[in-house]
């Protein structure tokens, strides 16, 4: 079951990346939905279940891009691992540590990511730093409101169920 939940949250994050992606204007900050999907998997279910979220997540997000198959992949595998070891040594529950930790992860993607393109003489990204430190705020922000929405609405629908009065 919870395979099931977290292959349907990443392709429904999947989904909204490839959406909002052609709605998000030129020169800002795009934020990687995948990832913060990925950090949070990992976060919740361990080190290995990040590796394996990220794998796919990575190698799905590939095969729908026009990049190399693989590069995506390997960043968010080894982002998801990393995440999912911070998140058994560490109490990642407040919304500053989980800010800090999509921050990190954010940047390793990056480092990982666009220096494997670089490596391999496949592209340059002039100037990095301002796209990458954009991202990092903005999955950061996201991923600590998603974060916190997923974690209260079980129990605001239990809140909300025992306070209506039963049908006769």
């Amino acid at each position: 079951m919870k395979t099931a939940a977290a292959l349907a949250a990443i392709l429904v994050a999947l989904a909204l990346q490839t959406t909002l992606a052609g709605l998000v204007i030129r020169g800002t900050a795009a934020i990687d939905l995948v990832l913060i999907v990925v950090v949070y998997i990992a976060l919740k279910s361990g080190p290995v279940t990040g590796l394996l979220a990220g794998s796919v997540a990575g190698l799905i997000q590939d095969s729908l891009s026009s990049g190399i198959v693989g590069i995506g992949g390997l960043a968010k595998t080894l982002v998801g691992f990393l995440a999912g070891v911070l998140g058994t040594q560490f109490i990642l529950t407040g919304p500053l540590p989980r800010f800090v930790l999509l921050l990190l992860t954010t940047a390793l993607h990056a480092a990982i990511f666009m220096g494997l393109y670089v490596l391999l003489d496949l592209r340059q990204f002039p100037a990095p730093v301002p796209a990458v430190v954009g991202q990092a705020l903005g999955n950061g922000f996201v991923g600590v409101v998603g974060f916190q929405v997923i974690e209260w609405l079980p129990g605001f629908m239990a809140r909300r169920r025992a306070g209506r009065p039963l049908k006769r």
